[in-house]
């Protein structure tokens, strides 16, 4: 079972204001949430959070 973290998490991890991740999300520029069984509550898998983050930072000349 994946981990999971809710929008606190998720918006300390990358920094984005509320507003913004909702418009990326709106987009598709950022990973759209998963629906949380029997709950109004929504959560961003890590793995798919992590993944958006490391493809956002820069790369380091000779880091190939």
């Amino acid at each position: 079972m994946p981990t999971l973290s809710r929008l606190p998490q998720i918006l300390e991890r990358t920094r984005l204001s509320k507003s913004t991740l909702r418009r990326m999300i709106e987009r598709g520029d950022f990973p759209s949430p998963v629906r949380l069984t029997g709950m109004r509550a929504i959560a961003w898998r890590d793995d798919e959070v992590s993944a958006w983050i490391e493809s956002r930072e820069p790369k380091s000349p000779g880091n190939d």
